[in-house]
């Protein structure tokens, strides 16, 4: 998801491009200091979704919005502001979602989710890929075939994708998005930025802390993995299908 900061403040620009830097489907544009310099640069980017500050010099991020309407496509806007005021008219201008500043990173991570919901019901149709039968996974200088329905879960550990299946442990290139896309069609769920899991491994949920939780594993001697909370309800719902 190509994302762009529109922020004048260096401080909350620079925090936020380090929140949005560590997530996995997330690629920056280059961020604008002012509304005008926001226009020229969404032309040239085209980013999916904009956080747009409301209080910026030249011209403020609600004639910004505005103007962003009438692009093809217009982006998403997440309106960020330290002032609650705004946030009747932020949502007036259809805005997507509305953040108060320092942007707290669950809320950030809710506001994300809405918005890969909201770019998937705008996306084209397409005739859906038959679910992959074998995943090729390095070991050494061989290749190793695994079973999707196999994999227990993967993590991600630094820079690298780990895969947890009944032939062990192995290291891959993929990134979590990638390695999620490759699995569509199968039980698996994004439970967290940083971890993916197969559902039918699933033995219990217990509640973790400020709406998180922890999934415990069939036969794999307490292993946890941990639910996000902007996750929570996705995969709660996929559980009772």
């Amino acid at each position: 998801m190509k994302v762009m900061i529109a922020e004048d403040e260096l401080l909350s620009r620079e925090e936020l491009a380090h929140l949005l830097g560590q997530i996995e489907d997330i690629e920056l544009c280059p961020s604008a200091r002012n509304g005008k310099e926001l226009l020229r640069l969404q032309k040239e980017h085209q980013p999916q979704l904009i956080f747009l500050d409301i209080e910026m010099p030249e011209m403020n991020g609600v004639e910004a919005a505005r103007q962003l309407a009438e692009s093809s496509p217009p982006p998403l806007i997440i309106f960020t502001t330290a002032y609650e005021q705004y946030a009747l008219e932020a949502f007036g201008l259809r805005a997507l979602d509305y953040l108060l500043k320092p942007v707290d990173e669950e809320r950030l991570s809710e506001s994300l989710q809405r918005a890969r919901e909201r770019l998937q019901e705008l996306a084209p149709q397409t005739v859906p890929k038959a679910p992959i039968s074998n995943l090729l996974l390095e070991e050494g200088d061989k290749l190793v075939v695994v079973k999707p329905d196999r994999i227990f879960f993967a993590e991600k550990e630094e820079r690298r994708v780990v895969i947890h299946c009944d032939r062990g442990r192995f290291e891959t290139r993929l990134t979590m998005q990638e390695l999620q896309d490759k699995l569509a069609g199968h039980p698996f769920v994004r439970c967290h930025r940083s971890f993916l899991v197969n559902l039918d491994f699933v033995d219990e949920i217990e509640p973790w802390q400020n709406g998180t939780y922890n999934i415990l594993l069939k036969g794999l001697g307490g292993v946890k993995v941990p639910v996000s909370r902007a996750a929570a309800k996705e995969v709660l719902q996929r559980l009772e299908r």
